[in-house]
């Protein structure tokens, strides 16, 4: 547990208990102390003793980590006071114990016992309901399940919500809504800073309305990982991780300034310093719990994320998948999550991996296999007897994709070979058997040695892993898998084909195109496919030692043959944290990836997010003069159109050792079984065969190479900071002092004229078409996180505001101000918006006057004219990142409703959380089938009354040129209805808190 102390020790005392309650009762309890509560005695007890042994260890724990506090006091100065407030503690158990015989699972509270005496804590036992439906849950249900009935209380976790769960297998076709509450919340920092900011602007509402701003505290624990800042600006030097650490911190000073605020004006907030490493191989090998103790409570861990691939914790056996800012900032303040009941895919996995092929691979050809499925909205949970060949790694690459192929998660049960990883990376003896024995016994630990007790799905898939073969995937999808043996052809196909996911309709007589030029003195060229970015970046693959360190034995044996990767392509090495440098440095390897450009430039998200920094000069002009389609190669998980580079046109997703042959190759124009890679030192031809590490020697290269030490080591030393986070001063206040003239930290408007009154619900009249799309919009389009483009209207502003180019920085590090982002919105470069007949870019038609504007300008213009607007859209509406953003900008443009054939789920809830109306066209239309060109004008016939409208209910939606069509209105639970009544999911939470 990580609870910051507090100026004032009696209310931190109070915080830090109600900050880490596996029950979180205690709202409802303090409203009505004379009303039925669900409490059993032993866990009340278990509050009082987090009074005192929680608040103590909250204390003691903050000295070593990076939330520092000045006030530190030794837990012997604090008993005295401890004492003085027992009589109050003592208070509170008198009147809730009169209530503890009441809690409807008090029979299945069980003791867990030591192998050699005492006890572990005490847990919810399921199998203590003696009840044979549970035998047959997947192992995914079971963790939602101890959720539910930990959490009971009868109030904002009912029996009948238990009861739904245990009959999963006839309640999930039904759609059926329940709460969740997670253990704990994971963000990172383009995430994580519009999540402080909109917790320290609830504070100003609450204390605006007359309530305790006191109540605005995360009540779970909260990491924050400050990892998405680093850009790659200095390459292939020894001196890159430093150089771009100080320019990271001189673009970021006031944001960091501000989340360091953060972990000390709120409680039960930790924050990873920048340099540290991505947040979710972080999670991985350091920040999982599995199980929880807390005074002597056990309880699975689980969590909810803003990055969509906090999914990658999956594949530990913690239940874990993205959410959107706002569902987490709700999740923080101690709501439950409402979630429909999933259906859960079962993936049998089995065989062996051939001779060659990588996780990366696996996990390419598991992406396709399950898009085509459809997971959208479901578990995924994998088993079966290739199960035990597949690394904790490996399995942590797959579930890190689940966005990808479109499930909430990608499930990997524990078994030994979890309990090794954990090992390994350092947890304790004592832990490892703690999170072991309250597995076994609670039925959520798989003994591939014993024989399996047959698990009910909803649907089947299988894979042979023998089957896998090597493969990429691109241009513009991950889940666009190509064989490598046909990605010549591929390619060839993509420049005939007409403009779209697989094409860029590239002339016949152009195909041939060479670019000649002058890179620093020396003769250099370009051609339609050409690398120039090559980047071994992101947690997929950078937390798998296995690829990592294939990447630098075909580095190795290059460097020994003589081939070189040609100056001019942006070569890169992110690791996901420290310990892939000791390894790679232990193995020998770093220094022949060093030779091949492959220096280390920083720990954290880079090329994968679009912080791939600035191309050489005389490259990007090459390209922008000659209208090449230039190609960068990755080990990312996205590829989508103008997310890497506005330069890189087509974009792979490949294996890291991949990567290192792309980039000597120098192409993706090659078939690699047929043409030589380059020449050697001795003149003869050099193939891929020639270079590329066999199964037996990646395997002898992990075994050597990667220690447990190594991991302790690296997290011991992070939680010291590094000097220029520690130098880093911050006001002590628990209120923020915005500034009115910060182009980074600005107060939204969300709040502004609140009342206690909701707003209530409403339909849209007479709404204009801010923009029509076709398919996979996704949120990278709606809200990029790349670079400002110097004419658009963000940029605009920031000039105004005495912001020079070379400071623009980039989108998701300005997610604190929504001026900014606001601007930002549907600002993408590639954006295709059928308004603009074929134009691609980030304008729209407005229509009243016909005039074409940035998206921005025209919204404004509707604003300013009193017009609603509203977006069309084609399928798979929002894919992509968990970005708050994407619906924060179009409710602050003054979109009130999207209409879609489909959306993500993330991003839709993400819509109705700031109170846009999302609906999805009837199977088998859209606009296009309806005849819609969005030149009308379109009125949604919503009840005026919020107990008038039902969860997918159907609406009428009319045009102004008589056109009536139906939708479904895609409010999926009572919860959302509730939110959407509010004005959005914060207003919610805040009048919730101050009724309370």
């Amino acid at each position: 547990m990580y609870v910051t102390a507090s100026s004032s020790p009696s209310s931190s005392l109070l915080r830090a208990a109600s900050a880490y309650s596996p029950t979180l009762f205690f709202r409802s309890s303090f409203r009505n102390l004379t009303s039925t509560n669900q409490a059993s005695l032993s866990v009340i007890n278990h509050h009082r003793r987090s009074l005192t042994s929680t608040a103590v260890r909250s204390f003691h724990c903050s000295v070593p980590r990076w939330s520092h506090r000045l006030d530190w006091r030794s837990p012997l100065n604090l008993r005295s006071e401890i004492r003085a407030f027992n009589p109050i503690i003592e208070q509170l158990q008198r009147k809730f114990a009169t209530m503890a015989a009441e809690h409807p699972f008090k029979a299945v509270l069980t003791s867990l016992p030591k192998p050699g005496g005492g006890e572990f804590g005490k847990f919810y036992s399921l199998p203590a309901l003696n009840d044979p439906r549970i035998d047959k849950l997947p192992y995914s249900i079971r963790i939602l399940l101890e959720s539910a009935i930990r959490n009971c209380d009868n109030f904002q976790v009912k029996k009948e919500d238990v009861e739904k769960i245990i009959d999963w297998e006839n309640t999930a076709p039904k759609q059926v809504e329940i709460p969740f509450k997670p253990a704990r919340v994971l963000l990172q920092d383009f995430t994580g800073v519009p999540a402080v900011v909109d917790l320290a602007c609830m504070r100003d509402a609450m204390h605006k309305l007359g309530s305790d701003t006191s109540k605005i505290n995360p009540l779970v624990p909260v990491d924050l990982v400050i990892d998405h800042s680093v850009q790659v600006d200095v390459t292939r030097s020894e001196n890159a991780v430093q150089a771009n650490m100080e320019l990271e911190f001189q673009r970021n000073k006031e944001r960091f300034s501000f989340l360091k605020w953060g972990s000390s004006a709120f409680r039960n907030m930790l924050v990873v310093p920048p340099g540290s490493g991505i947040v979710h191989q972080v999670n991985l090998e350091y920040l999982g719990r599995l199980v929880f103790n807390t005074d002597g409570i056990l309880y699975p861990d689980s969590v909810v994320g803003t990055d969509s691939h906090t999914t990658m914790i999956d594949g530990l056996g913690v239940a874990g998948w993205g959410v959107g800012g706002i569902e987490a900032e709700a999740a923080m303040l101690g709501q439950p999550m409402s979630m429909v009941l999933p259906g859960v895919v079962g993936f049998q996995l089995s065989g062996k991996l051939r001779n060659g092929v990588t996780a990366t691979d696996l996990v390419l050809t598991v992406t396709q296999m399950l898009r085509k499925h459809g997971v959208v909205g479901k578990f995924v949970e994998f088993y079966g007897d290739g199960m035990g060949e597949l690394s904790l790694a490996d399995r942590a690459t797959i579930a890190n994709m689940s966005p990808e192929y479109g499930a909430t998660m990608g499930f990997f049960p524990v078994d030994h070979v979890t309990l090794q990883y954990l090992k390994l990376t350092g947890r304790s003896d004592e832990t490892v058997a703690m999170i072991e024995s309250y597995l076994r016994a609670n039925n959520m630990f798989v003994d591939y040695d014993e024989p399996q007790q047959e698990r009910v799905y909803s649907s089947y898939l299988e894979l042979n892993l023998a089957e896998v073969e090597p493969c990429i995937s691109g241009p513009k999808r991950p889940h666009d898998r190509v064989p490598l043996r046909e990605m010549k052809a591929d390619w060839n196909s993509c420049l005939n084909n007409k403009v779209g996911f697989k094409g860029f309709a590239v002339p016949k007589e152009a195909q041939g195109k060479v670019a000649k030029f002058s890179f620093h003195g020396q003769p250099a060229e370009l051609k339609h496919g050409s690398v120039v970015i090559a980047a071994i970046t992101s947690c997929t693959n950078t937390s798998n030692p296995s690829v990592m360190l294939g990447a630098g034995l075909v580095a190795k044996k290059a460097c020994e043959l003589g081939l070189q990767v040609k100056p001019w392509i942006k070569t890169s090495l992110a690791p996901g944290s420290g310990v892939v440098t000791k390894y790679l440095l232990q193995s020998g390897l770093q220094e022949y990836l060093n030779k091949q450009g492959f220096h280390i430039v920083g720990y954290g998200c880079t090329t994968c997010i679009g912080n791939s920094g600035d191309l050489d000069e005389s490259v990007a002009s090459a390209i922008s003069e000659n209208d090449i389609i230039a190609a960068a190669v990755l080990s990312g998980n996205r590829n989508f159109e103008g997310r890497v580079h506005a330069l890189t046109r087509a974009n792979y997703l490949a294996s890291p050792p991949l990567v290192v042959a792309y980039a000597l190759a120098g192409t993706v124009d090659i078939n690699f079984d047929k043409e030589p890679i380059g020449t050697g030192k001795d003149g003869k031809s050099v193939y891929f065969k020639d270079i590329w590490p066999s199964t037996e020697e990646v395997a002898e290269a992990v075994q050597s190479s990667v220690l447990p030490n190594m991991f302790k080591s690296t997290y011991e030393a992070i939680t010291k900071g590094n000097p220029m986070w520690n130098q880093l001063s911050v006001p002590s206040s628990t209120m923020y002092s915005w500034d009115p003239h910060s182009t980074y930290i600005h107060e939204p408007p969300y709040f502004k004229n609140m009342t206690m009154e909701p707003p209530g619900a409403h339909g849209v009249k007479d709404a204009y078409c801010l923009l029509n799309f076709g398919d996979s919009i996704t949120t990278d389009h709606i809200s990029p996180a790349g670079s400002i483009h110097k004419d658009s209207p963000a940029a605009k502003f920031l000039l105004n505001r005495g912001v020079e180019c070379k400071d623009f920085n980039s989108y998701g590090s300005r997610r604190g101000n929504d001026e900014v982002m606001a601007r930002g919105t549907f600002a993408n470069i590639r954006l295709v918006n059928k308004l603009l007949n074929g134009e691609v870019g980030p304008k729209t038609i407005h229509v009243p006057t016909g005039e074409k504007l940035y998206v921005f300008d025209a919204a404004m213009r509707y604003k300013d004219a009193g017009h609603d607007t509203i977006v069309l859209a084609g399928a798979e509406y929002g894919s992509g990142s968990s970005r708050d953003w994407a619906a924060k900008g179009p409710m602050l443009l003054g979109v009130k409703a999207v209409i879609a054939k489909s959306f993500e789920r993330i991003h839709r809830s993400n819509l109705v959380g700031m109170g846009i109306i999302p609906l999805c066209f009837k199977s088998g239309e859209d606009a296009d089938t309806l005849g819609l060109t969005g030149h009308e004008r379109y009125t949604i016939d919503l009840p005026r009354k919020i107990d008038e409208i039902r969860p997918g209910q159907d609406v009428t939606v009319t045009t102004d040129n008589g056109k009536s069509f139906t939708c479904t209105v895609r409010f999926d639970t009572e919860v959302e209805l509730a939110y959407f009544n509010n004005g959005g999911i914060l207003p919610y939470v805040i009048r919730n808190l101050i009724k309370q």
